[in-house]
C-alpha cells in the first residue's frame, strides 16, 4: 500500500513537471525591462545627478566576433560547466552552500551565466523569494528556447562592464579602442574580471584590484587547462595600454560628490552596480547645492589658468557630520581622480592644532606656555637621534606663547610641544579626532610630515568645532527603490565626548588669531565677515587651509598631481578658496560666535612674560582663556594677584568682547 501511494505521488510530481515544462516551452519570455536612471537627490530633495551614464554603450556581435580568449576567461571565472549544466549548477549549488555554512556568511555564489541573463534581461535586483522564484522560471525557459551558444552569444552582448559599457564590443571599444575580436589573453582577462564589480574592478577607478581580479581568472584559466601557468604569468606581467576613460554627463552637479557616493551605495551599502545603473533607484543625499556652487565658484576663481594645478575642497556640517560640498579636482572632463580621499600628501602645519589639542587636553601646557624660537637640535629616542627643525625663511621669533606660536606657524615652539606631550599621544588624539591614515611617532609628526587626507581633516577639525564631540561623516540619508519602497536608510547619530569642551574651545580662540594681523592666514582676514578659526599649512608641494566656523568644517588643499614644486603664486591659493567658499555658503547665515562652555576661564596676560598682568607689567596686556584651573596664578611683577573677578572675567564677558571685535573687522572694510 505504501508503495502504492509513493509511486502514485511520484507519478503525479512526474506529470505536474512535465505539464510546467511544456507550459514554460510554449510561454514567450517577457519583454526586457527598460531601464530606469537611478537619481541622486541633494539635500532639498531636488534631482541633482543620475548615476546612470549619459547613453548606453552598447553593440551586438556574434560569437564568431569575439576573441576566444575572453569568452574561455568568461567561462572560467563565471560558469566553468556551462556547456554541462541545464541552467542551474546544481553541483556548485551545494558546494557554495557548504561554504557558506562553514563560515557562516555568504562567502560564495552559485549562480550560471543563463541565471545571471535571466535576471539582468527581466528581472529587478529585489532580493525575494518571488523575485528568485521567476529567475528560476526564466532560467529553465532561455535553456528551452536557446542553444547554449544562442545564451553565452546574448550573455556576453548584454552583461555589464562599467563606464557605460555593456556587452563586450563597447567594452573592448571603451577600455583598448578594439574589437572584441582583437582581444589579447591579458586584455581578455581583464574585461572577464570587471562584470564581478564594474566600479570595483575597472581599471580606471582601481588599477591595483583590476590587476588583482586579472590575476584571479588568469588563474581560474589554468585550472580548468585552457591556458598554460607560463601563458598566464605572461599575460599578467603585460603592460596594457587604455584608452581615456569615456566622460560622464556634464550637467550634473557635484560630480566628485556623485562619485563618492557611488562608492558608499556598491562598496558599504552592498547595491550591485546593475541596480544603481538601471533599477530607478532615489538616493536622498545630504548635498547643499548652494554650498556645493559656491565651493566650484571659489576654485575656478581662484585657481586660474594653471591647467596643471590640482585641488580639493571638502566642506563638513560638525553639528550632523553631514558632507555638505565637495570638489575633488580642477576639471572633472579632464581628471576623475578625487583628491579628496588622496591618502599621499602631507598637511604641514595645518596638522599642527591636533598636536596642540593635546597639550592643552593634557594640561600640560596652556595658551600662555612659552618656548624659545630659535635654532634648535632637538634630542629624542633616548638621546640616540637628533632632528633640527627650520622656520620657514629662517625667521626665529624669541620667546612665544602658544597663541603666537599657531598665528606665526612657528616650527621651533610645535616641535617642543611635541617633545612635551609625546607622539604616541599626539597620534592617540588623531585617531580621535577620526584620523585613519598611518602617522609616524616621530617629532617631524608636529611638522605634519604624515601624509592624510583632506577629507580626514576635514572631519578632525569638524570635532574641534563642534566642542570636542564626534560624529561620522555621512553623506547618504535614504535610498529607495523604483516603487518608493526604503532600501537604507542612514541610523541616527548621537555625538561621541571625545575631547573636553574647554580644551576644544581655548583651541578654538585660539586658532582664530591665524586670520588676524600677523597671522598666515591674514592675507584674507578682510573676505571674512564671521568669527573663524583655521589653521594654513605649506609644503614644498602642498598648500593647506582647514579650518571651521560653527556650522562648516572645511579642508582646502592643492598641489600638482606628479608632485611638481609649488611656486609662491600657487602656494597661496588655498586660503582665498577657504575664505570665499565660507563666506558665500554661509552668506545667508548670520555671523554667530564660537559657544563658550562650562570650564573655561579667561584672565588679562602679560605679553612679555605670559604671567598674569598687573599695574607693574611693562609690556602689554592680553585677555586669553584657559582651561579652568591651568590659569597663571603669578603676576609679571610678582606681587599678590589680584581677585579673580577683577582679572578673569566670565565667559559671558569674554565672549563680548571678542564679538566687538569681530563687528569691528567685519566693518573695518
Amino acid at each position: 500500500m505504501l508503495f502504492k501511494l509513493a509511486a502514485a505521488a511520484g507519478l503525479l510530481g512526474v506529470s505536474a513537471l512535465c505539464i510546467l515544462l511544456i507550459y514554460l516551452y510554449q510561454s514567450p519570455l517577457p519583454p526586457i525591462d527598460s531601464d530606469q536612471n537611478s537619481v541622486m537627490l541633494d539635500a532639498k530633495g531636488e534631482a541633482a545627478a543620475v548615476f546612470s551614464t549619459a547613453d548606453k554603450n552598447q553593440a551586438h556581435v556574434k560569437l564568431e566576433q569575439i576573441a576566444p580568449s575572453l569568452i574561455q576567461a568568461t567561462l572560467a571565472v563565471e560558469d566553468r560547466h556551462f556547456y554541462e549544466h541545464i541552467g542551474f549548477d546544481f553541483k556548485g549549488m551545494a558546494r557554495a552552500l557548504l561554504v557558506n555554512l562553514e563560515h557562516f556568511d555568504k562567502i560564495q555564489g552559485a549562480s550560471t551565466l543563463t541565471q545571471q541573463l535571466a535576471r539582468n534581461l527581466y528581472l529587478t535586483h529585489e532580493r525575494t523569494w518571488t523575485r528568485k522564484a521567476k529567475e528560476a522560471l526564466y532560467t529553465a525557459q532561455l535553456e528551452m528556447k536557446y542553444s547554449k551558444k544562442e545564451i553565452l552569444q546574448m550573455y556576453l552582448n548584454q552583461i555589464y562592464y562599467g563606464h557605460g559599457a555593456y556587452g563586450i564590443e563597447a567594452a573592448a571599444q571603451t577600455y583598448f579602442g578594439k574589437s572584441a575580436k582583437e582581444l589579447t589573453l591579458a586584455e581578455s582577462a581583464m574585461l572577464a574580471g570587471i562584470p564581478k564589480g564594474p566600479t570595483y574592478y575597472s581599471p580606471y577607478n582601481h588599477m591595483k584590484n583590476a590587476k588583482d581580479r586579472q590575476k584571479t581568472v588568469l588563474g581560474t584559466m589554468v585550472d580548468t587547462g585552457v591556458i598554460t601557468r607560463a601563458e598566464a604569468d605572461k599575460a599578467y606581467a603585460q603592460m596594457l595600454s587604455f584608452q581615456p576613460p569615456a566622460m560622464r554627463r556634464t550637467d550634473d552637479k557635484a560630480p566628485y560628490f556623485r562619485d563618492y557616493v557611488r562608492s558608499v551605495l556598491v562598496d558599504k551599502l552592498g547595491i550591485s552596480e546593475n541596480l544603481l545603473e538601471h533599477g530607478g533607484l532615489k538616493v536622498y543625499t545630504t548635498l547643499d547645492t548652494d554650498a556645493q556652487s559656491a565651493a566650484e565658484e571659489a576654485v575656478q576663481s581662484v585657481i586660474g589658468s594653471d591647467e596643471e594645478l590640482e585641488t580639493a575642497l571638502v566642506s563638513i556640517d560638525p553639528r550632523s557630520g553631514y558632507v555638505k560640498a565637495m570638489v575633488g579636482g580642477t576639471n572633472y572632463m579632464k581628471s576623475q581622480y578625487n583628491h579628496v580621499f588622496a591618502t599621499t600628501r602631507q598637511p604641514g602645519s595645518s596638522f599642527k592644532p591636533i598636536m596642540y589639542l593635546t597639550a592643552l587636553a593634557s594640561k600640560k601646557l596652556t595658551a600662555a606656555s612659552r618656548f624659545n624660537s630659535e635654532p634648535t637640535l632637538f634630542h629624542y629616542d633616548g638621546n640616540r637621534k637628533t632632528y633640527s627643525p627650520k622656520n620657514f625663511g629662517e625667521k626665529y621669533l624669541g620667546e612665544i606663547d602658544m597663541k603666537r606660536a599657531i598665528a606665526a606657524s612657528d616650527n621651533i615652539y610645535a616641535v617642543n610641544t611635541m617633545l612635551t606631550v609625546g607622539e604616541d599621544n599626539v597620534i592617540e588624539m588623531a585617531r580621535r579626532l577620526g584620523i585613519t591614515s598611518r602617522l609616524q611617532a616621530v617629532p617631524s609628526l608636529a611638522l605634519g610630515t604624515s601624509p592624510v587626507s583632506p577629507f580626514e581633516m576635514a572631519s578632525a577639525f569638524a570635532v574641534i568645532s563642534s566642542q570636542g564631540r564626534s560624529v561620522n561623516p555621512i553623506a547618504v540619508l535614504k535610498v529607495t527603490d523604483a516603487y518608493g519602497n526604503v532600501l537604507y536608510e542612514a541610523p541616527q547619530q548621537q555625538p561621541e565626548q571625545v575631547v573636553d569642551p574647554a580644551a576644544a574651545y581655548v583651541l578654538t580662540h585660539i586658532m582664530e588669531g591665524v586670520f588676524d594681523t600677523g597671522g598666515t592666514g591674514s592675507r584674507v582676514s578682510a573676505l571674512m565677515k564671521r568669527p573663524v578659526a583655521g589653521k594654513t599649512g605649506t609644503t614644498s608641494t602642498d598648500a593647506w587651509l582647514v579650518g571651521f566656523t560653527p556650522e562648516l568644517s572645511t579642508a582646502v588643499w592643492v598641489g600638482y598631481d606628479k608632485g611638481k614644486t609649488l611656486d609662491t603664486a600657487a602656494s597661496r591659493k588655498a586660503a582665498p578658496i577657504f575664505a570665499r567658499y565660507t563666506e558665500k555658503a554661509l552668506e545667508k547665515v548670520p555671523p554667530k560666535m564660537f559657544p563658550v562652555p562650562e570650564g573655561v576661564v579667561s584672565a588679562y596676560i602679560d605679553t612679555a612674560t605670559g604671567k598674569l598682568a598687573d599695574a607693574g607689567c611693562s609690556g602689554g596686556k592680553e585677555l586669553e582663556v584657559f582651561i579652568a584651573g591651568t590659569e597663571p596664578t603669578e603676576t609679571c611683577s610678582g606681587a599678590q594677584p589680584p581677585a579673580k573677578a577683577e582679572t578673569a572675567p566670565e565667559p559671558a564677558k569674554e565672549q563680548k568682547r571678542s564679538w566687538w571685535q569681530d563687528l569691528k573687522r567685519w566693518w573695518m572694510d
